[in-house]
């Protein structure tokens, strides 16, 4: 599928995501027409899709389907593909499959006792047998575990069944990613900015409190679930490269893909440099996401993603009243602190960072 500028109307390959033109968010053409979020939720990974189950790297959305026989379910890796209607460890019963990836599997489930929903993510014999991924995943487990905030999509436990079947549990969130809303509506008014915004950082401070940092905020990690009163509030997904701040130099090889894995356009300046990260890489993130909500572009142009990357390291951003006018006078201070390149020169706290923005738009 080819993707299209809006705004200048510029061809690019299905890789690309923002024009480098006037860095505008691009769209797929011919255009599909956007539809609301579906009553069966589902678990998708990639932008322009409109629910997801839980934080889940590399799975693709997949139709409900019904298990095989029993004799299939319980042989090697169609034992995980097809779990429909079995209950997982005597506690979860499966509801139907939402999404898979080549080393995973992710389920819908109920838990017996109280009825609760969970996104199950079921990990491939392969996966299971692989010490070093299986180390990390224990670490984010633990690091996930400790993340239980109404902001955040955290891991709830991580369980292996007595047959060595490995899972990981998580609240089933609803709603509309971030990315997607922001090809529905364009730009973001400032009520919504400001509340996204702060119910963003309020997540983020409790993790930042924990030691962990996020390293990947992007719109694409970002769920915009509605409350039974229809008012909207955003939930962090994602946590998956997550890193707390002091590490060994186990865990450091363990989570140094970390870098690699992070999104260009969202990236810090020292993390584009591969330098140490603390709590104000994500500032910078959520600055720079603040920024396209607001506009409905990026802050930095150039004629392909290298160029922006370089820009980012080097140029200060395009004030956002450039783009649209109307923005308060002071909304451009503090944006640009929240995308200074210099670590000292930005807000030291996602909290703070929050306030700010509150502050300049009364």
């Amino acid at each position: 599928m080819a993707m299209r500028c809006p705004t200048c109307g510029t061809m690019y390959g299905d890789e690309a995501r923002f024009c480098t033109r006037d860095g505008t968010r691009l769209a797929a053409f011919p255009a599909a027409p956007v539809a609301a979020a579906p009553a069966a939720p589902v678990a998708p990974v990639a932008p322009a899709q409109t629910a997801r189950a839980a934080s889940v790297s590399g799975e693709r959305h997949t139709s409900p389907r019904v298990a095989d026989s029993p004799a299939a379910a319980r042989s090697g890796a169609s034992s995980h593909a097809n779990m429909t209607g079995q209950v997982l460890d005597r506690r979860y019963q499966i509801v139907r499959k939402v999404g898979e990836g080549g080393m995973s599997y992710v389920y819908l489930a109920n838990d017996v006792a109280t009825q609760e929903r969970y996104a199950i993510k079921i990990l491939s014999p392969a996966l299971s047998k692989d010490q070093n991924a299986m180390a990390r995943l224990r670490r984010e487990a633990a690091l996930g575990i400790r993340l239980a905030h109404p902001n955040i999509c955290h891991i709830v436990r991580m369980g292996e069944t007595e047959d060595g079947l490995v899972y990981v549990v998580m609240p089933y969130v609803e709603g509309e990613i971030l990315s997607d809303r922001n090809y529905r509506v364009g730009k973001t008014t400032l009520e919504d900015t400001v509340r996204f915004v702060g119910e963003i950082a309020s997540g983020l401070a409790l993790a930042h409190q924990l030691g962990i940092i996020h390293r990947d905020l992007k719109p694409e990690n970002i769920m915009i679930c509605k409350r039974a009163d229809g008012v909207e509030y955003a939930v962090v997904m994602d946590f998956g490269l997550a890193k707390e701040r002091k590490a060994g130099g186990e865990l450091q090889k363990l989570t140094a893909t970390g870098i690699i894995l992070g999104t260009p356009e969202f990236m810090s300046p020292e993390q584009l440099r591969g330098k140490p990260l603390d709590a104000r890489t994500d500032i910078y993130s959520l600055a720079l996401m603040t920024y396209e909500m607001l506009t409905a572009k990026l802050p930095f142009e150039g004629k392909n993603q290298q160029e922006m990357m370089i820009a980012r390291l080097r140029n200060d951003p395009i004030p956002a009243r450039n783009r649209r006018p109307e923005l308060p006078e002071k909304i451009d201070d503090v944006l640009l602190k929240g995308m200074a390149r210099a670590l000292e020169e930005r807000y030291q706290t996602a909290a703070e960072f929050a306030q700010a923005l509150r502050g300049a738009v009364a």
